[in-house]
């Protein structure tokens, strides 16, 4: 038989703390241990954890644990033998609110001929061991009484009834942080406002438009951080979405091709252009396009490079590109547009034509942030369409180095009043050099690019 919650001793008296600036530690009768850090807030819980682990394992027995953690506090029993319980938990007050169902009945006041209090939400024991948080119910069945004699409902005409399936929506139950954990013991907790948005991001990331959108990055200075851009949108999109492919529309080698994966084959955007006719006509099959653009196997997008050879005199004219927007419009979903710094070029002007959305990265460098100001402002003074993608663009604001967070926050608010949304990526050393693989970034850099994702969504 298992040992029951009120007979796990209470000594050592051990508490388990996790703070918002990603430290933890595990006091263990007076005694602080520093938990290992992790890349995340989850990480350090599991650091954590393992610490009373190991104590439970020293004594032999279960032992209780309080838990202080940036979403709330509680106590768990913790088992030599990796069982977890949980005893009690209470979310941070100043999140409660958003916690709580718009459609939970209220409960009545106390009245003369009822003296009983109504009772306060708390937590309801299912099971030995178990715990179930939920609030108290109240009695809302109707109790027989007189007849009503109230004037029926007047009649409306049925074209005016609703649908009887209309329900709001449910909330799945939280699967991160501390909630998420517990929630794998059995419970039910809500998500965390951060899970919440995090959620919403993922869904305008994965939602599908009603016909080909066209999305532009630009910036007129080199280095301001345009290709990792595009592979980390497109690595975004592809991972939730689909039908993605990165358009290196450079009129000279670009880079998307070297800090992408090769596939087994060296086609560029000029080989699609030599077989347009028959990649748009009737017949073509959705595959044909596969001979030309190099799939990314785990970001789940496709590239087309630009033409590679050293030796080479062509020059894409606007009508070329014209003709390659109607080919990749014919295969894709979504298209994202890698550009060259010159802002006079057929090319990079035709793009801008073809363009639903305008992303402009930068870096926090001086010349790179006027660069990208003067970019907006070119297109503003350019025409009335060009003006309105100057005035809905996103601008990224990528971390060169480490330690950059106050200055990447100044560059940031210097955009904010001009442009629809700006969004920060921290810095990651995955992102210096050599292929980008979107799993390789650090967690908080995924989150940034996410969140960069859904900025860019909300304007297609």
């Amino acid at each position: 038989m298992g040992t029951a919650p009120t007979e796990v001793l209470a000594f050592p008296n051990i508490r388990a703390i996790v703070r918002d600036n990603r430290t933890a530690e595990v006091i263990i009768a007076g005694n602080s241990r520093v938990v290992p850090a992790g890349q995340s807030l989850q990480d350090l819980r599991n650091n954590a954890l393992a610490l009373v682990l190991g104590e439970a394992r020293t004594l032999q027995r279960p032992v209780r644990v309080r838990i202080e953690d940036p979403e709330g506090h509680g106590e768990l029993i913790v088992h030599p033998d990796h069982k977890i319980e949980s005893v009690s938990y209470q979310p941070r007050p100043a999140r409660r609110r958003t916690e709580t169902p718009e459609t939970t009945p209220e409960k009545a006041a106390p009245t003369a001929t009822d003296p009983t209090p109504a009772r306060e939400p708390g937590p309801v024991s299912t099971a030995p061991g178990a715990v179930c948080f939920a609030p108290a119910t109240v009695d809302t069945q109707a109790r027989p009484g007189p007849a009503s004699s109230a004037e029926p409902a007047p009649r409306r005409p049925l074209r005016e009834a609703g649908s009887f399936l209309a329900a709001p929506g449910t909330v799945e139950p939280a699967t991160q942080g501390i909630r998420g954990m517990l929630n794998t013991m059995g419970l039910s907790l809500a998500p965390s406002a951060d899970e919440l948005s995090e959620r919403e991001d993922i869904r305008l990331a994965s939602k599908h438009f009603a016909g080909t959108r066209t999305i532009a990055v630009v910036n007129q200075k080199g280095g301001s951080n345009k290709t990792p851009t595009v592979a980390d949108l497109a690595a975004v999109f592809g991972r939730n979405g689909g039908s993605v492919v990165a358009w290196d529309n450079n009129p000279t080698t670009g880079t998307l091709g070297w800090r992408t994966e090769q596939g087994d084959h060296t086609r560029s955007a000029l080989d699609v252009i030599a077989a347009a006719d028959a990649l748009l006509s009737p017949t073509a099959r959705s595959a044909d396009i596969n001979a030309f653009v190099h799939h990314q196997s785990t970001d789940k997008y496709d590239v087309l490079r630009s033409d590679s050879d050293v030796d080479g005199t062509h020059e894409v004219t606007a009508e070329e590109v014209d003709i390659l927007h109607r080919v990749v419009s014919k295969y894709y979903r979504l298209i994202l547009m890698d550009s060259g710094n010159n802002h006079r070029s057929a090319e990079w002007n035709r793009m801008i034509d073809h363009a639903d959305q305008l992303v402009v990265p930068t870096t926090n460098e001086e010349d790179r942030v006027e660069a990208a100001l003067l970019t907006l402002q070119g297109l503003d003074l350019k025409s009335e369409r060009s003006a309105r993608l100057a005035a809905n663009a996103v601008v990224i604001v990528s971390e060169r180095q480490k330690g950059e967070v106050r200055l990447s926050q100044e560059t940031a608010d210097k955009f904010r009043p001009y442009v629809r949304d700006v969004v920060v990526v921290p810095f990651d050393p995955a992102l210096k050099s050599g292929q980008i693989r979107f799993g390789a970034l650090r967690p908080a850099t995924r989150r940034a690019w996410l969140r960069s994702a859904a900025a860019v969504a909300r304007g297609l």
